[in-house]
């Protein structure tokens, strides 16, 4: 049988016992004890995952579900409220398609099997190549966004891919949690041995109760909010494996209602 042992911290222990049989009958018993704290731990990560990905998952699902059954019983008629619909199927359906390519993400990084391209980039490129990228958006939201990146700084050495994957996620956030007229600004400067590039905005914050949590899988500090901007609670925890992979660190620093920054460190050249 299992039994738990309360010491420093709670320890599990799985007993087993046998008797001792001597020539007049039973004249003790032998008990093994092992730890298997750490095993039922696992067991309870794994349990709590699951359960955290049957719910995300479940979710888009249902709504696509609906609305589809909503069309196909008379709503295609109405083309008003149909467009609406499709619009509504279509968001749920690139949220679900997210959600399963994070989750990809996460498995190959968390099992060890991440391949880092490692070489030689220039900050200010890696920078660049993705804000690009984003310029319609934080157009569309009356969004300023400002780089402050000396042109002397050192060269990182990083996969850039990757580190261009930390970047959209961390200014895909900005964005989100951003009202108009707000500004981001991505900053680098050099730490040591490192650069340290921040993530900076005018946002909403967040609470300093939440952020301890914030690269924890499923973590939101918002869920309804969270998920009404396409989020699948994944991408901090995804940052965080991609920076320590580079054996970097990831921090983040908030105001309640003025605003966070986002801060990692990649070795430079």
């Amino acid at each position: 049988r299992e039994i738990s042992v309360l010491m420093r911290e709670e320890k599990i222990l799985l007993v087993n016992a046998a008797p001792v049989i001597g020539e007049h009958g039973v004249n003790g018993a032998v008990l093994v004890f092992h730890d298997i704290t750490n095993l039922r731990q696992l067991e309870k990560v794994r349990q709590d995952f699951v359960a955290n990905v049957s719910h995300e998952l479940r979710t888009p699902i249902s709504s696509i579900k609906g609305y589809a059954e909503t069309l196909l019983h008379g709503a295609l008629e109405d083309k008003e409220n149909a467009e609406d619909f499709l619009k509504i199927i279509y968001f749920e359906a690139d949220r679900l398609a997210k959600l399963i390519s994070d989750l990809l993400d996460l498995s190959t990084i968390e099992s060890g099997k991440l391949t880092l391209c490692l070489k030689s980039c220039n900050v200010e490129t890696v920078v660049q190549r993705v804000v690009s990228g984003l310029k319609p958006r934080v157009g569309a939201k009356l969004l300023t966004i400002n780089l402050v990146i000396p042109k002397n700084i050192a060269k990182i050495v990083c996969d850039e891919n990757m580190i261009a994957q930390v970047l959209l996620n961390l200014i895909d956030n900005a964005i989100k949690y951003t009202n108009a007229p707000g500004q981001i600004s991505i900053k680098a400067i050099e730490q040591g041995g490192f650069v340290q590039i921040d993530v900076c905005d005018t946002g909403i914050g967040i609470l300093e109760k939440d952020l301890p949590r914030l690269f924890e899988r499923f973590y939101r500090v918002d869920k309804n909010r969270s998920c009404a901007l396409g989020g699948t609670g994944l991408g901090l925890s995804i940052v965080k494996h991609i920076i320590q992979a580079h054996k970097g660190r990831v921090f983040v620093r908030s105001v309640f209602g003025q605003g966070s920054t986002f801060s990692f460190t990649i070795p430079k050249k």
